[in-house]
């Protein structure tokens, strides 16, 4: 039979995942059945200790040393291709530097460990963090987002993940089972061919990296309106029977709908005004009263367009610009100092607009 002594060690194992070997697992005697043997598992337990235990260390070393992190950026570029596009590099370049900047006011830690960025040349529309604080973009997300807001929030959402460490907390959720279950030593190998896409990101992660995108973006220059207007987007098209974004963040029950987060941000973005503006189904309200329905324009549908008035509109009220005077430049709505909406065909005239802004203001 088995005894106390070994039973207790296999329960702390089981536990703490540390286990040590000593001379006694050669004495005891296992029972003789195709069915079962506790040898195998005293065997799996010691095996599975250990490869937990190598497993961290790797994650440790590719996460946060340079060397580690430097390795597995030149992996990923080496799997995935590099586009080279001048103009795509250079658009993505600003992108990522004003939000470090963006990020580096509410959390500089992002200084200790700057973020390795680069286009892939895969054309799906999709973006993703992993470990190390290295990212990659799909060429494909450039060819169906028309404006550098809507890639930003994308972007932030993903630096989101690597601020809060989840690449590195769901490969220990993910990978962790399968490097078990296989007795790999390969440990290295697995974690490149597995994070490429986040696996293991839970959907509270995801919550907490959208909230943070919000955050990132209404620290920078580019409208906080895009936060809804990319997941409008995603809707928009996803309707439309186009499939290029579904693989954007997908993941299925575990993850937020698109309509969940769209109209996270429309909270926030009313929150964000002090409660002085919001959107129903493309109609933006000022005060609890009716402001305008902008027509779709420039490759977006009426509702994501709305989005972006929406956060022109929170930003002034956000700013104190609700204090200033509501004036036309040219075919283009001011309250203050800041740009609300410009009247394109299908819009009521910009002076209408500003009159009725004024009036409700």
């Amino acid at each position: 039979m088995l005894t106390k002594k070994l039973k207790r060690k296999i329960a702390i194992a089981l536990s703490a995942g540390v286990i040590a070997v000593t001379s006694s697992y050669a004495a005891v005697p296992a029972p003789q059945t195709e069915a079962f043997s506790w040898g195998n598992v005293i065997g799996a337990v010691i095996g599975g200790a250990v490869t937990s235990a190598q497993l961290n260390q790797e994650i440790k070393t590719y996460n946060n040393t340079e060397e580690g992190r430097q390795a597995y950026f030149q992996a990923m570029k080496n799997q995935l291709g590099v586009n080279e596009d001048v103009e795509l590099n250079a658009q993505l370049d600003t992108i990522m530097g004003n939000l470090t900047d963006a990020i580096g006011s509410v959390d500089p830690t992002i200084y200790d460990k700057p973020y390795n960025y680069f286009i892939n040349k895969d054309t799906s529309f999709n973006a993703f963090c992993t470990l190390g604080h290295n990212m990659s973009v799909n060429t494909g997300l450039f060819g169906l987002i028309n404006n550098e807001d809507e890639i930003a929030v994308v972007l932030g959402h993903e630096m989101g993940h690597g601020q809060k460490d989840h690449p590195a907390k769901g490969a220990k959720q993910s990978i962790g089972p399968q490097i078990l279950a296989n007795a790999t030593g390969n440990i290295a190998g697995v974690l490149v061919a597995n994070l490429w896409n986040n696996q293991g990101i839970t959907k509270p992660m995801e919550w907490e990296a959208d909230n943070l995108a919000f955050e990132y973006i209404t620290h920078s220059n580019y409208n906080p309106g895009a936060t809804a207007a990319i997941w409008q987007r995603v809707m928009d098209r996803s309707t439309g029977g186009g499939n290029e974004f579904l693989q954007f963040l997908a993941g299925g029950p575990d993850h937020p709908s698109d309509k969940q987060r769209r109209n996270n941000y429309l909270k926030k973005l009313k929150e964000y005004s002090n409660d002085h503006v919001e959107m129903d189904e493309g109609l933006i309200k000022v005060n609890g009263k009716d402001f305008a329905t902008p027509a779709a324009s420039n490759g977006m549908s009426a509702k994501e367009r709305a989005c972006f008035v929406l956060g022109n509109l929170a930003a002034a009220y956000h700013n104190g610009h609700d204090k200033g005077n509501v004036t036309v430049n040219g075919n283009v709505v001011m309250m203050g100092a800041q740009a609300i909406m410009e009247s394109v065909e299908g819009d009521e005239s910009a002076q209408v607009l500003a009159d009725r802004l004024a009036s409700i203001k």
